[in-house]
């Protein structure tokens, strides 16, 4: 992928507002090119400025972009008519920016002192707001846990809170898709475009693979561990289909429960059916209407609330405000996650034969008794492919909601369905899996996803989630199995928020494979780019009434 398409795909969520933007009259701003802002180690970070014409102070919207801030030029002049001053900065390393890039370690130290730069600009009335989606929403948190005097909101969207689970990693397996293809991106020649050959060669690519654990060098990072530190409210945005959605979760949660109280009453959560860039009401092969469409606008909607005091719908509705998939409506809610939610079990069965679609599993909230186990062969040379889901930054696979029936024909998924619905049937809220493992290697992995079929036989999935077994008790310490013994796994299969219409069932597909979204795990204990001699896992998923195995629903009284 190259940068320029990348760059694309960061600002597509207002994509919209380019038609806008060429609207506006260009005599009613001025542009001030590669202004300079002095880091605290004497490196030059340049900017562009947007000014509108005439004496007063502005507000400063500040966006820092490892992208080429000229991409961000018909944003810019959009946000500037609307009443601000705004700064376009290249992160250190990038363009037109001194110094050496190495991916999120900067961001933090660098986004304090350019916001303390822009709040001192001529013209700014010293309050600075913060703007952006992806890593140009991972330069607003982690210029936000520095605490900046002068940063009163920020504005991130498809944002993460933990770059090694959720980012780099998720549940121990590489995120393989989302690293690959960013890196291969960022890191391309700027004359040819083409990425480097080994991206080994790319020295934060070479370091997140030397730390598949949860180490010191992750710990650095982490926002969701450091709550109290934000002191500028955020508008948090996400989509159920976004790769990053459990990150935005975790960072509105921890403020929430752990944060300035000041803060607390002013953030803001909206989650839709969206998947990495926000860009349409549809997401994969489904159209979740037209209330689903993203209002790119609604950003100066947030700034009017938080810098005017105006009255809108930030200070009218609910702090939460969720899409509904199913009913395709929206929500208000008071918090996230909903209170009222109730665990809910529904317990995997079968006669020993749940392999594939034809296979004999079920679903059900009854409790196992005598079961046999199903078994399924895991070959890493031969993965399960990836069919939608939370995606980004590559064109191949595509994200979002997808038919799953091509995948469950395989005889290494194990299929899960319940009994149709007679009534709306909710789940809302974080989806956890608990199953009992048995391999006969010393390392697998451990895939689970949610899906709700229709009476036509339309699989649609919701959400996944996946866990490389030597990292079952902790990310930070991993464990070999030992081949033969059972294991109790706890698989975090992401949120959701879906109504299962009448008629529509529930339904789990587990499996060891996820590709080319994960690394295959080659089943031996190294990671899938050193071992040149992977090897064949039989797995077998145990139900029972010692081992039973269950997926763990948040689900909303109707």
């Amino acid at each position: 992928m190259t940068r320029h398409s990348w760059a694309g795909c960061v600002f597509a969520f207002l994509c919209a507002t380019v038609s806008i933007a060429a609207a506006q009259n260009a005599g009613d701003l001025v542009v001030d090119h590669n202004m300079p802002a002095t880091m605290r180690d004497g490196i030059r970070l340049q900017a562009d400025i947007y000014r509108p014409k005439g004496d007063g102070k502005y507000p400063v919207v500040l966006v820092r972009t490892p992208y080429g801030k000229a991409a961000g030029d018909p944003i810019a002049r959009l946000i500037t008519s609307h009443g601000y001053i705004t700064v376009v900065q290249d992160c250190r390393g990038r363009f037109a920016s001194e110094g050496s890039w190495y991916a999120f370690q900067n961001e933090g130290s660098d986004g304090y002192d350019s916001v303390e730069w822009a709040a001192s600009l001529p013209g700014s009335d010293g309050r600075v707001v913060m703007w952006g989606g992806s890593y140009v929403a991972i330069t607003q948190v982690l210029a936000a846990v520095t605490s900046p005097p002068h940063l009163v909101a920020i504005t991130p969207w498809m944002v993460p809170s933990n770059f090694h689970e959720g980012v780099i990693y998720q549940g121990g397996a590489l995120e393989k898709n989302v690293t690959d293809s960013w890196v291969s991106g960022v890191s391309a020649d700027p004359v040819t475009q083409k990425p480097p050959a080994d991206l080994h060669s790319v020295d934060f690519y070479r370091d997140w693979r030397l730390h598949p654990d949860y180490d010191e060098y992750w710990k650095l990072m982490t926002i969701d561990t450091r709550p109290e530190k934000i002191l500028a409210p955020g508008l948090y945005l996400s989509g159920w289909y976004d790769v990053f959605i459990s990150g935005a979760l975790r960072d509105y949660e921890s403020v929430s429960k752990h944060g300035n109280p000041a803060v607390q009453a002013k953030q803001r959560l909206i989650i839709g059916p969206w998947t990495h860039g926000m860009a349409s009401s549809k997401s994969g092969d489904v159209d979740f209407g037209p209330t689903a469409n993203p209002n790119p606008l609604l950003v100066f909607d947030w700034y009017d609330f938080i810098l005017k005091g105006t009255a809108n719908q930030f200070k009218t509705e609910k702090p939460v405000k969720l899409f509904v998939m199913g009913k395709n409506s929206w929500r208000e809610e008071d918090a996230w996650p909903l209170a009222r939610a109730q665990s809910t079990r529904y317990y995997l069965h079968s006669g020993g034969k749940a392999n594939s679609l034809t296979g004999d599993g079920s679903l059900s909230p009854a409790t196992p008794k005598k079961e046999s186990s199903d078994q399924y062969v895991y070959d890493p040379s031969n993965p399960v492919s990836t069919q939608g889901g939370g995606l980004c930054c590559a064109p191949t696979p595509p994200g979002g909601a997808f038919d799953q029936r091509s995948i469950e024909q395989r005889p290494d998924v194990l299929v899960y369905t319940s009994e149709s619905f007679k009534n709306d049937f909710e789940v809302t809220g974080n989806i956890q899996a608990e199953v009992y493992v048995r391999s006969s290697a010393v390392d697998t992995d451990l895939t689970v996803k949610v899906v709700d079929v229709s009476p036509d036989g339309y699989a649609k999935n919701l959400t996944d989630g996946i866990l490389r077994l030597r990292y079952r008790n902790s990310m930070e310490k991993p464990e070999p199995l030992k081949p033969g013994e059972i294991y109790k796994a706890t698989v975090a299969a992401g949120p959701t928020s879906n109504v299962f219409l009448p008629g529509h069932r529930l339904r789990v597909e587990v499996s060891s494979s996820n590709s080319p979204r994960f690394d295959s795990n080659p089943n031996t204990g190294a990671n899938f780019d050193q071992e040149k001699n992977p090897i064949k896992a039989t797995n077998a998923i145990f139900h029972d009434s010692e081992h039973p195995s269950a997926i763990l629903l948040p689900v909303i009284p109707q």
